[in-house]
């Protein structure tokens, strides 16, 4: 029986900042990631995207050239930065939850091509 008291199999949710720092992902600076025009060629099959076959490898440049530029961003340091949902540090603001308007119920079903006991009358679209 594990430690935390679970008789069963448990998943237990960590924040990304309580694991220590070996455990952050660094992609691999040795080799990096190329895309080729078959790779092109599959994917766009895959997403039911055609494209000619002179643009494939053009494309498959252009798509090495994007990952290259994301494995540039593993290398920035990050430690002691708080992970963001936004830009901008800003909370929404929040109403309260009242009804504001309401009751009236005649006027907004004489919009209405159809009415029975105070509802909208639809056509049947299950049978």
């Amino acid at each position: 029986m594990p430690p935390h008291g679970c008789d069963a199999i448990c998943l237990h949710i960590r924040r990304v900042d309580e694991y220590p720092s070996s455990f952050v992902f660094r992609a691999p600076r040795e080799t990096p990631m190329a895309i080729d025009a078959a790779t092109v060629k599959k994917v766009a099959n895959l997403a039911r995207i055609r494209e000619p076959e002179d643009r494939l490898e053009p494309l498959a440049q252009e798509l090495s050239g994007i990952l290259a530029w994301i494995e540039q961003l593993a290398e920035v340091d990050t430690d002691g930065v708080e992970p963001m949902t936004s830009v901008v540090a800003a909370k929404l603001p929040m109403r309260q939850d009242v009804v504001t308007d309401g009751g009236y119920v005649d006027q907004v079903l004489a919009n209405a091509p159809k009415t029975a006991n105070g509802f909208f009358v639809v056509p049947k679209v299950v049978e």
